[in-house]
């Protein structure tokens, strides 16, 4: 009976291994838009007026918000931070969304992922919006949740009383970004997996290229 069972096992198995490039396909799918939409929205590379070569630099407003220790990030170098930043992400969605090079541009945007939560999001502990009623055991700024209820719960009245607010929620219901770290992690997260998996078997251009070049070996 064990026997059995083994043998039907390892069939499923062999099955599967014929669709295990799906799980890789269904991340880069799902982070490459993301990262394409943030790199492209901290360059300039559809500013009007604009030369070529500043095209190839951060926005000015993307640049302050790095530089700026009050109210920005305060990051030494902000011009060339936040253009490295804006093609890392630009540049790597499309690799990622490709399956081109996967396990190498995940190390950068991992990174990337790294610094965004350290610097913009730690502050604020880990939960992404205030809705959350149970807190993780790591949540460290729980204090945030409730604040953000509060300011939630105030604004809703301020809608209710000066505005239309069934036409304001009517495609979703109003809320008060946290803006923890829970975002970057899940990011993270995602592209370890992909370093680890790369592009995926048979959805990849990873996959093609490499058996290409064993072939001519």
């Amino acid at each position: 009976m064990s026997s059995l069972l083994c043998r039907w096992y390892q069939s499923m198995l062999g099955c599967l291994r014929c669709f295990e490039g799906i799980a890789p396909l269904l991340l880069r799918i799902f982070l490459a838009p993301m990262l394409i939409k943030a790199g492209y929205g901290k360059l300039q590379l559809g500013a009007e007026n604009v030369g070529f070569l500043d095209r190839l630099m951060a926005d000015p407003n993307v640049v302050a918000w790095f530089g700026d220790p009050d109210w920005g990030l305060g990051l030494p170098m902000p011009d060339l931070l936040a253009a490295l930043a804006g093609w890392t992400e630009f540049l790597g969605g499309w690799l990622l969304l490709f399956g081109l090079l996967t396990r190498l541009i995940s190390i950068p945007l991992m990174l990337m992922m790294i610094v965004a939560a350290t610097t913009a999001h730690w502050s604020n502990g880990w939960h992404a919006l205030p809705e959350a009623k149970l807190t993780v055991p790591w949540e460290w700024r729980a204090d945030l949740i409730e604040e953000g209820l509060d300011r939630k719960s105030r604004a809703v009245s301020i809608l209710k009383e000066h505005g239309n607010y069934d036409y304001l929620t009517s495609a979703g219901s109003f809320t008060v970004l946290k803006n923890g770290i829970e975002f970057s992690a899940t990011y993270f997260i995602m592209l370890l997996s992909l370093l680890f998996t790369g592009g995926g078997r048979f959805t990849s251009l990873d996959y093609w290229l490499c058996r290409s070049c064993s072939r001519k070996e």
